[in-house]
């Protein structure tokens, strides 16, 4: 795979942690930033799996929220690279309140009304005690176009989370923020995004390929 050097283009490689012990419970239980848990022995596998894949790329740089997950994922990158590491505390994970290591059958059945306007509305309305879509947004898209205006010109790695990568993709795409939950990402997916002239556009999602599909969670 080729990419463009331009020296007008910069390149974002924009990618979710590995997987932890939280992702891979059936059900699965919402991990946002208060719990910080490390990456498993299946989720190491799919960060070394994806800095062998990235080394193929010219990358200078690794980027990551300050959750272990993330920065354990990131560090394996930038080893892999030859490159730094740097943490980006404003990429972490949404709060998600009080719903926080629960299911989304538990969610539902415990806090039916509020469950219902979240999944109505994720936009505007939090998870109950925490943070909304927009919420997330609106801390998560000033750090990264300083990361895209610090770096122009050169391709990057951010490592980040399953709503925070959804967020800024929906903004991206210019989809209502209402339906961003239906973004897909897996563990260990890249979403390769390129900037010029100002202007980002997608250019890949959710790419799998390199660790296999798995669910998204």
């Amino acid at each position: 795979m080729s990419l463009s050097t331009e020296s007008d283009v910069t390149w974002l490689y924009l990618v979710r942690h590995g997987a932890t012990e939280a992702n891979e419970r059936i059900p699965y239980i919402l991990q946002g930033h208060a719990i910080d848990l490390p990456l498993s022995a299946a989720g190491e596998n799919q960060a070394r799996v994806l800095a062998g894949f990235l080394r193929q790329f010219p990358i200078q740089t690794v980027f990551s929220s300050s959750m272990v997950r993330a920065r354990q994922t990131a560090e394996a990158i930038a080893d892999g690279l030859g490159v730094a590491a740097t943490v980006v505390p404003d990429l972490v994970e949404c709060d998600v309140g009080v719903w926080e290591g629960l299911d989304w059958e538990t969610i539902r059945q415990r806090y039916p009304e509020e469950h219902a306007r979240f999944a109505a509305n994720p936009a505007e309305v939090p998870y109950l005690g925490g943070e909304s879509y927009g919420d997330v947004l609106r801390r998560a898209r000033p750090a990264i176009e300083r990361l895209l205006e610090e770096n122009a010109g050169k391709s990057i790695v951010v490592v980040a989370h399953n709503v925070v990568n959804r967020v800024l993709l929906a903004d991206l795409m210019g989809l209502d923020l209402r339906l961003a939950p239906k973004i897909a990402q897996g563990n260990g997916c890249v979403n390769l995004i390129r900037r010029r002239a100002g202007r980002a556009e997608l250019v890949t999602m959710n790419a799998l390929f390199h660790i296999g599909a798995i669910p998204p969670t």
